[in-house]
């Protein structure tokens, strides 16, 4: 794509990485799709726990080092997108298919039969996608205010992000997490600079498709953790949690309030992280 320097991203890159734990590590694991980065930390021998979000793997740094106290941590690039992952010529994920089949390979290639799973935004919709494909995988579920899994977005939303979305630019970028979040000030700067350069990464067209199917949702057994962000501006925290109480038998939900959609999950409000190590030790 016209614009992207490498060496700006690789440079945004590291410096995120760098607020990530000490004892983090950069590992490859091939699949179909290609290689793919995974940035971990944590005991090797702790439980394990993948995640996932639609702005890198590092957007994990903040409630890394508390997840990585009892958990060995596992953050993917997703293959594709802005990140370190390489994929495949012509072997990018392109549908729904493609990436549970890429997560399938990602989990035999950590060694993972079974784990703890979750994923933020669009990294939650891939989460609650692959659950509902394996089951049998997956212990337990968390989401962070999941985007079209249980409603959809707000007009206005989709509206501000038009722009960005048709011709992205580092300002445009900027201009609308701001928005979102309601200013610079709750944004940390190296994650703010990792989007700005992540503008024109020559990224694939990323994997969508409806929401999950209520029957589907209804049968799911896996107990989900579902927490919404009370002052986002994606979708109406109250319907994300309502829809998700009404098709799911084994789900608590909360809304988090004073936090933007955008901000999660590295705004690390203390409730946020108490919620998700609470419901992942049990």
């Amino acid at each position: 794509m016209t614009g992207y320097d490498s060496d700006v991203f690789r440079s945004a890159y590291d410096g995120l990485l760098a607020r990530w734990p000490a004892d983090r590590e950069a590992l490859t694991v091939p699949t179909p799709c290609g290689e793919t980065r995974v940035n971990a930390c944590g005991p090797r021998d702790a439980p394990p726990l993948p995640g996932g979000g639609g702005a890198t793997s590092l957007s994990w740094y903040a409630q890394a080092a508390d997840l990585a106290r009892t958990h060995r941590v596992y953050a993917p690039d997703i293959v594709g997108a802005p990140g370190l992952s390489i994929p495949a010529p012509g072997r990018h994920p392109r549908t729904l298919a493609d990436l549970t089949g890429w997560l399938d390979a990602l989990l035999d290639g950590l060694g993972l039969d079974r784990t703890d799973l979750g994923g933020h935004s669009y990294g939650a919709w891939i989460a609650l996608s692959y659950t509902l494909h394996a089951p049998a995988r997956i212990r337990r579920l968390f989401l962070l205010d999941p985007t079209l899994c249980f409603t959809g977005y707000r007009p206005g939303y989709l509206l501000h992000a038009l722009p960005m979305l048709l011709r992205p630019t580092p300002g445009r970028v900027r201009g609308f997490l701001e928005w979102e979040t309601g200013g610079a000030a709750a944004l940390t700067p190296e994650w703010l600079r990792l989007q700005e350069a992540g503008a024109r990464f020559p990224a694939a067209k990323p994997v969508t498709g409806p929401r999950p199917a209520p029957e589907a949702l209804r049968a799911l057994q896996t107990p989900v953790l579902l927490l919404a962000a009370g002052a986002g501006k994606v979708h109406d925290p109250g319907r994300v949690t309502a829809g998700a109480e009404a098709l799911l038998p084994r789900v608590t939900t909360a809304v988090l309030p004073g936090v933007s959609h955008h901000a999660l999950p590295q705004a690390a409000p203390k409730e946020l992280t108490s919620r998700l190590t609470d419901f992942l030790s049990d």
